[in-house]
């Protein structure tokens, strides 16, 4: 696993979201961007991380923030996640794991006892000039959106 760091250039990239619309991090140039990538739609800890995100969405909106989230499900899981949480953002479908694999976000993990290779939740925020501002790996997932204004002062 080969992470990125605070000050790198984030890779671009062009993957589908829910609605198979293609989003590429260019699209965003001049916006502040929280990437956060998490391991599967409708589980617990993912769920719990965005529908924190989406309950403080207009508070990260109103900072300049766009918001989305990236894991290997595809377009119909995406869409049955939004509509069961009422999630405001949009979700990158990276089913080819593009996106995950360019981040550095795709590694072995320990669960139950077991190894396998999955998604580490880990969230990127990116500057206007698209330079990775801000690494999160330590995803506190029922705080999230304060982590992350802490991590970058917005006190």
């Amino acid at each position: 696993m080969n992470m990125l760091k605070e000050g790198d250039k984030a890779p671009d990239f062009g993957v589908k979201d829910q609605n198979g619309t293609t989003h590429h991090l260019e699209d965003y140039k001049g916006k502040k961007v929280i990437l956060y990538f998490y391991p599967k739609d409708l589980t617990p800890g993912c769920t719990v991380e965005s529908c924190n995100l989406r309950d403080n969405y207009s508070e990260l909106t109103k900072k300049g923030f766009e918001v989305i989230g990236v894991s290997a499900d595809d377009e119909k899981k995406h869409q049955r996640f939004i509509g069961k949480y009422e999630l405001p953002f949009t979700l990158l479908a990276d089913v080819e794991k593009k996106v995950i694999n360019a981040y550095g976000v795709w590694g072995p993990k320990k669960f139950m006892g077991r190894t396998f290779d999955g998604i580490h939740r880990t969230t990127f925020v990116i500057d206007e000039k698209g330079m990775i501002e801000k690494v999160i790996t330590k995803v506190k997932t029922k705080d999230h959106t304060k982590q992350i204004l802490e991590e970058l002062n917005f006190n």
